[in-house]
């Protein structure tokens, strides 16, 4: 950030005061890393900009609430996350109502063990192309680190369905990763 203002405090009360060059700078400083955020949630980059530009617009209207409890950058993480799932939900998620979500246990080892380290494009593209449920529910829980209540609650879905979503996510992920030989 700019060298000039020393604590995040400061970032927030020149933002409150309508600073447009600290506004500027803290969107040039956090937007790269939002930018990958809002990617997972979108189905296209014209629609991650938009989520992009959405939620820094909800980032200055509402930074008078950071409160400086935790980083900035996780309160503009929170915010743009949310601005994401407001996309989402107009988008009118359509979850599999067929299937009937089913109570799975949790992986022992975590998501890392799931699979190998592999290049951050192919993972983007890979989550594009999941059914929309999948893909908000793999970003929440596994990148976002959302619980499956926290999911529930957020999405307005039972945690069945939740985990059902993963576990297809997963699922699905696998599949692709194979046919790009990025699993062996």
């Amino acid at each position: 950030m700019m060298t000039y203002l020393k604590d995040e405090k400061q970032w927030v009360r020149a933002c409150l005061e309508d600073d447009l060059l600290v506004q500027k700078a803290l969107y040039q400083h956090f937007a790269p890393k939002m930018m990958g955020v809002c990617l997972r949630f979108a189905k296209t980059r014209t629609e991650a900009e938009d989520m992009l530009q959405d939620g820094f617009y909800r980032v200055f209207c509402d930074i008078g609430q950071y409160k400086g409890d935790g980083s900035l950058e996780g309160w503009v993480r929170k915010v743009i996350v949310n601005v994401a799932l407001q996309h989402v939900r107009r988008r009118k998620m359509l979850f599999d109502s067929n299937t009937t979500p089913e109570e799975l246990p949790e992986p022992e080892n975590g998501y890392e063990d799931a699979f190998p380290v592999f290049l951050m494009d192919d993972l983007l593209n890979a989550l594009q192309q999941l059914p929309e449920g999948c893909q908000v529910i793999f970003n929440l829980y596994v990148l976002e680190g959302f619980s499956h209540q926290e999911i529930a609650s957020q999405l307005n879905i039972t945690t069945g369905t939740s985990k059902s979503q993963l576990s297809k996510a997963r699922s699905l992920l696998k599949e692709q990763f194979a046919k790009m030989d990025i699993l062996t």
